[in-house]
């Protein structure tokens, strides 16, 4: 089949759309609004982002566990080939979310350098022919996406167009088709599932949905894995757009309310340590320390002497008496000593 140049030549918001637009749209501005009961938003930043490069990787089996990824944020020890594309992934999104941040563009270069970071090379737009999809069971082809490279680079022009112009249509049916045109033209030699998952949520930004990066439908498409795969095919071989919408809304609306969720555990956990560190130790208590414990599962006196401004004397003694409370758990990672708090680890280990 051949790929066709956006917008699609038939209206994509059928009734039912429309109606499925409606509840997603109202639980992603919840969404949106209940980020902010927590202020530092670098702790939701940190805590989501890791949790969507851990997910978007496993779809494409690159399996890694989080206590690999918090300790291989630490640079303290050698880290496994999955774990290292996991954080690859990571920052190649943080690299997204500071290009629109600050352009309100999201351009095909910048698309070429997001891929660039995810795969470590500069392999760039495919320029060989050969490229096809197969089913990843039985190894049959299932699509082959377009092979010539000006092809590709004329779909990609008429994707960024699409992309950055206003238009009439709901951002969130948008951002599905969006999603089904990337696909489709399959654009990189590798890392195209992971970088339109990463457009998916810059999309979402640059509409003024979110203000923040923390809806990641990884989890949702992990659930529903057959069913992605299938309704992308299903769109290129029998035109079935608006099941492929459907699906999508579905998720963003899913993802929403258990993103929410974990939103709110986080702060009630917050508060309740700033609670018990006010009452228990309230000469060592203040804010900023509360932050630095949510920062990152893994703590160490160097996050409190930088953060507090404090000598490393003392950022032991506050660790130490933070873990006769049982605020944190002391562990020995080679030459290096780390605090886990054990109620965010917990908590960010079930995931959303």
């Amino acid at each position: 089949m051949m790929i066709k140049n956006l917008p699609l030549k038939t209206n994509p918001e059928t009734q039912t759309v429309l109606k499925k637009a409606i509840s997603a749209n109202r639980a992603l501005a919840k969404l949106n609004g209940t980020a902010k009961i927590i202020p530092n938003q670098n702790i939701l930043i940190n805590a989501l982002v890791l949790q969507e490069a851990k997910d978007s990787s496993e779809i494409e089996n690159i399996i890694t566990s989080h206590d690999e990824l918090f300790r291989a944020g630490l640079d303290v020890e050698s880290v496994t080939h999955a774990t290292k594309e996991v954080q690859h992934y990571r920052e190649a999104l943080l690299k997204g979310y500071a290009i629109v941040k600050e352009s309100g563009l999201l351009l095909k270069r910048d698309i070429v350098q997001i891929q660039g970071i995810l795969e470590q090379n500069d392999a760039g737009v495919r320029k060989q022919s050969g490229t096809v999809l197969k089913n990843q069971s039985t190894g049959e082809v299932v699509f082959e996406p377009p092979q010539e490279y000006e092809t590709i680079q004329k779909l990609l022009d008429n994707l960024e167009k699409y992309i950055n112009e206003e238009n009439e249509i709901d951002p969130l049916v948008n951002m599905a088709i969006i999603h089904y045109q990337f696909e489709s033209i399959h654009p990189f030699y590798d890392g195209n599932g992971r970088t339109g998952r990463i457009i998916n949520i810059l999309y979402l930004m640059l509409k003024g949905l979110l203000d923040v990066p923390i809806l990641y439908l990884s989890s949702y498409i992990i659930q529903n894995k057959a069913d992605y795969y299938r309704l992308l095919q299903e769109v290129r071989t029998e035109e079935k757009m608006e099941e492929w919408i459907l699906y999508m809304l579905d998720g963003v609306e899913k993802t929403s309310q258990a993103t929410i969720i974990l939103i709110e555990d986080i702060d009630k956990l917050i508060n309740e340590s700033k609670i018990k560190i006010r009452e228990e130790l309230p000469k060592i208590y203040s804010k900023d320390l509360v932050e630095i414990l949510f920062m990152h599962p893994y703590t160490k006196i160097e996050f409190l002497v930088d953060g507090l401004g404090i000598t490393r004397q003392t950022a032991s003694k506050y660790l130490i008496r933070l873990e006769e409370i049982g605020i944190v758990t002391n562990i020995q990672i080679q030459n290096s000593k780390f605090y886990i708090n054990n109620k965010l680890f917990n908590r960010l280990k079930k995931g959303i």
